[in-house]
C-alpha cells in the first residue's frame, strides 16, 4: 500500500500539485492531487496522468483525511463503481475518444442529488438510508455525459438545513458532522457543508451543491473556495430532493474561479422534467469566455453596505478588497438605500414551508420501493420514533411545513410574488437600473462559528437573500481570513448575468490570490 501511495505522490509532483496536506499526517497516506479541476483536466488530457490513478488518489487522500487524520467528515458514501468508471473512461482516451471537457474528472455529488450509481440519495436523513434509486439526476446526467467520474457523495445539513430552526450546520442523522478543514472545531455552514469541505481538502477535483437560499455561497466563503449559485432555471432539479420550486438550484464548488466556470458549462442546459429550465438552452454559454483578469475595468459595482457592518474584521476585509477592486480598474457606487429585507425574509419563509412539503410529498411518492416514508407526514412520524434522528435537535421546520398552506391557497401565492417582487424588480434589478450597475458586491458572512450541536448555529449575517429569494446569480470568492477563518466576497446580479459575475470573480481572484490552503488546525488561537 505504502509503495502505491508514493508512486501516487510521484504522480501528483508531475500534476503541478499545490493542494494543501495535514501537518500531522504521513505524506504517503494524504497523496496531494492538482491544485485545481483546470489542472487535473491539463494533466489528463496531456497523458502524465490516468484517470484512474488520480481517481485512487482521490480515494486514498479520502481514506487518509475524512475517515482518518484530522477526520473531516466531509464524504458521506463512495461510488464502488468509481474505479471501474475511471478505467473504462482511460480505455475511451487510448482509443483517441472523450466525452467531453470532464472526461476522466473525479466528482463529489451532494447527497440530495441522485445518481444511479448503487449508493443511497439520502438527503442525510435515515428515513431515506434505502433510496437507492438507480437514476442520474439530469444534472449529473450531464457531468457523465461530459466524462466526470462519480466519486462519491458528500454530507450536508440534513434536510438540507430545513428541519429545525436549532438545527447544527453540517450535521446529519447518515452522516455525522462535517469539520472546517481550516479549523476543526469551526463550522463548515450549509447545506452544501460536505461539499465545501472536500473542495478545500481536496478530495476531489471538484463538488456539487445546492442552494435554496446561502446553501452554497455560505459553505464555500467559510471553506475558503469558491461557490456559485446560477439563476434559477438554468440548471435542472430534477431528481434532487426539494426545498423549493421558487429558489432550488444546483451549482459548482471548486477551488478556483475558473473551475467553477468549467463546471457551469457543462451542467447548464434545459430539461423537459423541469419547467424552469426553458429558456436555459438559449441563455446558457461557454462561461471560460468570461475569464477576463480585466474585467473589473471600466465597470460599475454596487457596494451593499448595508449587507455589511455585522463583524468589525469582515468589514476590514471588505474594505480592502473594495480598494482591490479599484486598483482593478472598478467604479464603485456606493448603494445609499435597503431593500425591505424584513419583509422579503418574512413572505420568503412562508414560501419555502409550503414549498417544501409539496416538493417532498412529490418526491417522497417516488422514491425508491425499499423506502417506507412516503409523505412529509411520515417523515414527521419516523424521526419521532428514531432517537438518533433527534438526539441534537427537533423538528420544528417541519412541523410547520405540515400545516403550511398548499400551493393553490391564496396566502402562499401572495407571499410568493411579494418576496419576488420585492426582491427582484424592487430589490436587485431597481439598484441596478438606478445606479447603471453591472453587478452588486457584499461580504459573503461572516468568519466560521464554533460547532455547537447544543444550542445550535451562530449565524452573523449574509449576502445570500436577495439573490436567491429573486433567483438571481451570485457567486463567492476567497477575500481574505480572520484567524485562520476564511470569508469571501460575493458578486451578484440580475438573472441571467453569470458570464459577467464569473469575469468579476475571476478578475478579483487574479488580482489578489486570497486563497488560503486549510492547514488542518484542532481549534482557533
Amino acid at each position: 500500500m505504502r509503495q502505491a501511495a508514493a508512486a501516487l505522490l510521484l504522480l501528483a509532483a508531475a500534476c503541478g500539485s499545490r493542494a494543501p496536506r495535514p501537518e500531522t499526517a504521513d505524506d504517503a497516506l494524504a497523496p496531494s492531487p492538482p491544485a485545481s479541476l483546470t489542472e487535473a483536466m491539463e494533466a489528463l488530457n496531456s497523458g502524465s496522468v490516468t484517470s484512474e490513478a488520480l481517481t485512487e488518489l482521490y480515494l486514498k487522500r479520502i481514506a487518509a483525511l475524512d475517515d482518518a487524520g484530522p477526520t473531516i467528515n466531509a464524504v458521506i458514501s463512495l461510488n464502488p463503481n468509481a474505479l471501474e468508471q475511471a478505467r473504462e473512461l482511460d480505455r475511451l482516451r487510448s482509443e483517441g475518444r472523450t466525452l467531453g471537457p470532464l472526461h476522466g474528472a473525479p466528482i463529489l455529488i451532494k447527497d440530495n442529488i441522485e445518481t444511479l450509481d448503487p449508493i443511497a440519495t439520502t438527503a442525510g436523513s435515515l428515513a431515506l438510508q434505502d433510496n437507492i434509486t438507480g437514476r442520474d439526476a439530469a444534472v449529473v446526467a450531464r457531468l457523465r455525459a461530459a466524462g466526470a467520474v462519480i466519486l462519491g457523495k458528500t454530507n450536508l445539513s440534513e434536510w438540507a438545513n430545513f428541519r429545525s430552526s436549532r438545527s447544527t450546520s453540517g450535521w446529519s442523522a447518515v452522516g455525522g458532522l462535517t469539520r472546517n478543514p481550516h479549523v476543526l472545531d469551526r463550522n463548515p455552514c450549509g447545506s452544501s457543508s460536505g461539499s465545501a469541505a472536500a473542495a478545500a481538502a481536496a478530495l476531489a477535483a471538484a463538488t456539487i451543491g445546492t442552494e435554496t437560499d446561502g446553501s452554497i455561497v455560505c459553505p464555500a466563503g467559510q471553506n475558503g473556495v469558491v461557490g456559485l449559485k446560477p439563476t434559477v432555471g438554468l440548471v435542472s432539479r430534477s431528481l434532487i430532493i426539494p426545498i423549493s420550486a421558487s429558489q432550488d438550484t444546483a451549482g459548482p464548488i471548486t477551488m478556483t474561479v475558473a473551475d467553477a466556470a468549467l463546471l457551469l458549462s457543462v451542467m447548464a442546459g434545459g430539461d423537459p422534467a423541469d419547467p424552469a429550465t426553458i429558456e436555459a438552452d438559449a441563455r446558457k454559454s461557454d462561461y471560460s469566455k468570461a475569464l477576463d483578469p480585466q474585467a473589473l475595468k471600466g465597470r460599475r459595482i454596487g457596494v451593499a453596505r448595508f449587507l455589511a457592518g455585522y463583524h468589525d474584521g469582515v468589514d476590514k476585509a471588505f474594505e480592502n478588497a473594495l480598494d482591490q477592486m479599484r486598483e482593478a480598474g472598478a467604479e464603485l457606487i456606493e448603494l445609499k438605500s435597503a431593500p425591505k429585507m424584513n419583509e422579503i425574509g418574512d413572505n420568503e419563509y412562508k414560501v419555502l414551508l409550503s414549498e417544501f412539503r409539496a416538493g417532498l410529498d412529490a418526491y417522497l411518492a417516488n422514491a425508491a420501493p425499499a423506502v417506507k416514508v412516503r409523505s412529509l407526514k411520515d417523515l414527521i412520524a419516523f424521526n419521532s420514533v428514531t432517537p438518533a434522528e433527534l438526539e441534537f435537535f427537533g423538528q420544528d421546520t417541519l412541523n410547520q411545513a405540515l400545516t403550511a398552506p398548499s400551493l393553490e391557497d391564496q396566502s402562499y401565492r401572495k407571499a410568493r410574488d411579494a418576496a419576488k417582487r420585492l426582491a427582484g424588480p424592487e430589490g436587485v434589478d431597481l439598484m441596478i437600473r438606478e445606479h447603471d450597475l453591472d453587478a452588486i458586491v457584499a461580504p459573503t458572512g461572516g468568519p466560521a462559528w464554533t460547532s455547537d450541536l447544543i444550542t445550535g448555529d451562530h449565524f452573523l449575517g449574509s449576502a445570500s437573500t436577495l439573490a436567491a429569494v429573486a433567483g438571481y446569480p451570485s457567486i463567492t470568492v476567497p477575500m481574505g481570513s480572520i484567524r485562520d477563518l476564511p470569508i469571501g466576497l460575493t458578486f451578484f446580479g440580475t438573472a441571467w448575468s453569470e458570464a459577467d459575475l464569473i469575469g468579476f470573480a475571476y478578475a478579483f481572484e487574479q488580482q489578489t490570490g486570497a486563497h488560503e490552503a486549510p492547514a488542518f488546525r484542532p481549534s482557533s488561537p
